[in-house]
């Protein structure tokens, strides 16, 4: 990719988006989709501020960024973490928070998809998912099946989009190092040495680490790719409970 094109990464003021955002502006600009302020002086880092599962405010970040440049790639990284439980909440509760947190991939992909079309443009998207689609931890229902239906619309997404060139993936993340996971640490002293148990690496990974593999799949080196979801997540998705180990 050239310098010319421009990229779209939802909730990207911080976090794994920041990280993100910052590694593809060495190659275009990008446009941060996000209610909050931007923390980046970067100038090839454009905020746009807004709801990503907003259609209104998609669409402006997409049309920021063809004015950088070409639109060749989306990010739809913006999550919501809110909890409930099938026997403390409603049946309604639980299925509005699902909702929330479908609905910011739904739109990015839909926006996305529009513009690459309206421009007669092939076009990559990248959805942010997590391993607890296929493994979920205790207590995370709504967000685990959130990122499930993520991943099927992402395999639905290239399917359906693949003959226009529009290619769309995913990462499935382990444990990260993001504020949220550090402000997890200080409140369990044995974080550490747990999420080094769950990562068959022995760690837990690096917002840059999710930012070179989201490059490489938004990149033309992943051209014959499309409708994978590629664990980005030290092995943690692939290991199971040893009763052999203790």
């Amino acid at each position: 990719m050239s310098s010319a094109h421009s990229f779209v990464v939802t909730g990207a003021s911080g976090g794994v988006g920041s990280a993100i955002a910052e590694h593809l502006s060495s190659i275009g600009h990008v446009i941060n989709l996000d209610p909050t302020p931007a923390r980046s002086a970067n100038p090839r880092v454009h905020h746009v501020e807004g709801d990503a599962g907003d259609p209104a405010a998609a669409a402006a970040a997409a049309q920021l960024a063809e004015k950088h440049g070409p639109l060749s790639g989306w990010v739809n990284n913006a999550a919501i973490f809110r909890d409930a439980s099938l026997a403390t909440a409603t049946a309604e509760q639980i299925s509005a928070l699902i909702a929330l947190n479908l609905n910011l991939a739904v739109v990015g992909c839909h926006t996305a998809v529009q513009h690459f079309l309206s421009h007669s443009r092939p076009g990559s998207i990248v959805n942010v998912s997590s391993h607890q689609a296929q493994r979920p931890v205790r207590g995370a229902l709504p967000y685990a099946t959130a990122k499930a239906a993520v991943e099927g619309l992402t395999r639905a997404a290239a399917v359906d989009h693949g003959p226009q060139g529009i290619r769309v993936n995913a990462v499935a993340l382990g444990s990260i190092t993001t504020a949220r996971y550090e402000e997890y640490r200080r409140e369990h002293p044995e974080a550490d040495q747990q999420m080094a148990a769950l990562h068959p690496l022995g760690h837990v990974g690096h917002p840059l680490d999710v930012a070179h593999a989201v490059a490489f799949l938004l990149s033309a080196e992943s051209a014959f790719i499309t409708g994978a979801v590629l664990p980005v997540d030290g092995g943690r998705a692939a290991l199971g409970p040893d009763p052999e180990s203790a």
